[in-house]
């Protein structure tokens, strides 16, 4: 049964919500200490429901999303409401445990008491330079286990009714190869929890529990009477594409495999016949592949709507335990954001079959710089952790965008002078690669090209 709501106030909540997420962001890109979150913004917030239904999401690294659906069902499903406290918050990474997509990202989730009762739930994560592993930077493609990769963190308590948990946060540091950064940013993310949970606290305070559930839930319903209206305005059938990742050894392919149904307002991503699992870390696990679904649906359908759990109910996934989109424990899914960029050219090829209005050219992944070693300037270690994002493939209508990652990426380039003032490096050319996109009506978008020169004598 849809519920009946005011339209006006649901507006106003929606924005005040959608408020709260980027002021929640603000506090944690202006309290980090990494480049890789105060910077490149590699990082997210969203704020839930009381049963785990996102209700807000702004407009930041769209892989995150899973990860945070993910955790947050997985908090309930772990601890009973009973057990969890006001000033409690957890923290998880694990992509085999509901906590993430690649160890690297970090999430932090609060609870939102009100009248003694959970409300709702603030959430963010963002990623981490280092979390331990084989290599500095935690990611890297020869991984073949998960346990190579990093520290695994399932849903435990950071925060216990308002006191850090010690214990925990120093198991975190002692993994990680620049424990002084990853303590500066773990305390930002649960400040920018702190924020959101006083905002969402205030519009409770201001509409009553009762009130503000039943007009958030209204606000679901309508979005997603809205994504069926847009999907009811494709043609009905099945449209298929495939496209391949690199395989576990040169010159060997692994298959992505997509067949996409429509109908009735509903959309059916089905992946059966994708290849076995990689002994790589190119595997996509369930929540990349959810977030990057739900991405390039939205941005081709109706890139308006809003990013909310509504329009998550047209969708339906079915994937194949065992393969490189369905991955099982304990296989390596570092290198997740590589393969979803080719994931969400096949969804995208997959929708433009429908829309051929709205088509898009392949674009392709971007690629991935990890530079780590002593620096010479203090002596202490360091890992540079950042990606390049290459250009955005041509659209049927325009040309395609410069020096960007698409699909279910958002993070920047990290800055010259934020680079150059944190790490040993010295940057003698950042431009764009000219006439790299591919010639036609309409151009590809151009690539980066970007050169080092790294100081120093120590380096991994």
């Amino acid at each position: 049964m849809k519920t009946s709501i005011d339209p006006v106030r649901a507006e106003v909540v929606a924005r005040f919500l959608l408020g709260v997420t980027e002021e929640m962001g603000a506090a944690l890109t202006r309290t980090a200490f990494s480049p890789n979150i105060k910077e490149r913004m590699d990082c997210s917030t969203a704020v839930f429901d009381q049963d785990g239904n996102v209700v807000a999401l702004p407009q930041r690294v769209p892989i995150h999303l899973g990860s945070m659906v993910g955790v947050v069902g997985a908090i309930l499903a772990k601890f009973t409401r009973a057990s969890i406290r006001p000033g409690d918050m957890f923290i998880a990474n694990d992509p085999y445990h509901g906590g993430g997509s690649h160890l690297p990202d970090i999430n932090m989730i609060a609870p939102v008491f009100f009248g003694g009762e959970i409300v709702a739930f603030v959430a963010n994560i963002a990623h981490h330079a280092d979390v331990g592993g084989m290599v500095p930077g935690s990611e890297a493609a020869i991984c073949s286990s998960i346990f190579q990769e990093g520290l695994r963190i399932p849903p435990v308590r950071i925060m216990k009714e308002g006191v850090l948990n010690q214990d925990v946060l120093d198991m975190v540091l002692l993994n990680s190869r620049t424990p002084d950064e990853r303590s500066g940013d773990l305390r930002a993310q649960i400040a920018a929890n702190t924020v959101g949970h006083r905002a969402v606290v205030s519009l409770f305070e201001r509409y009553g529990a009762q009130e503000l559930q039943r007009t958030m839930q209204g606000y679901l319903d309508f979005t997603e009477r809205r994504f069926a209206a847009a999907i009811a305005r494709l043609p009905a059938g099945r449209y298929e594409s495939h496209d391949w990742l690199d395989g576990n050894e040169p010159g060997q392919r692994a298959r992505i495999q997509l067949a996409l149904t429509i109908g009735d307002g509903r959309l059916r991503f089905d992946f059966a016949g994708s290849d076995p699992q990689l002994q790589t870390a190119r595997n996509i696990p369930y929540r990349a592949l959810i977030a990057t679904v739900y991405t390039v649906v939205k941005s081709m359908l109706d890139p308006e709507v809003a990013a909310n759990a509504g329009y998550f109910r047209t969708i339906e996934i079915a994937t194949t335990p065992g393969t490189v989109v369905g991955p099982v424990s304990p296989a390596a899914i570092g290198a997740r954001a590589l393969s979803c960029a080719v994931l969400g050219d096949v969804i995208a090829t997959a929708i433009s079959q429908a829309t051929p209005g709205k088509a898009l050219a392949r674009s392709g992944p971007h690629q991935l710089i990890v530079l780590a070693g002593d620096d010479p300037r203090n002596g202490q270690y360091f890992v540079n952790y950042e990606t390049i994002a290459g250009g955005m493939g041509a659209r049927s209508y325009r040309h395609g965008m410069d020096a960007v990652r698409v699909h279910a990426s958002g993070s920047s380039n990290l800055p010259v002078e934020a680079l150059e003032h944190t790490y040993p490096f010295l940057i003698e050319r950042y431009e764009m690669a000219r006439d790299s996109g591919g010639a036609g009506q309409y151009r590809g978008g151009a690539g980066v090209l970007r050169d080092y020169r790294v100081m120093g004598t120590t380096w991994w």
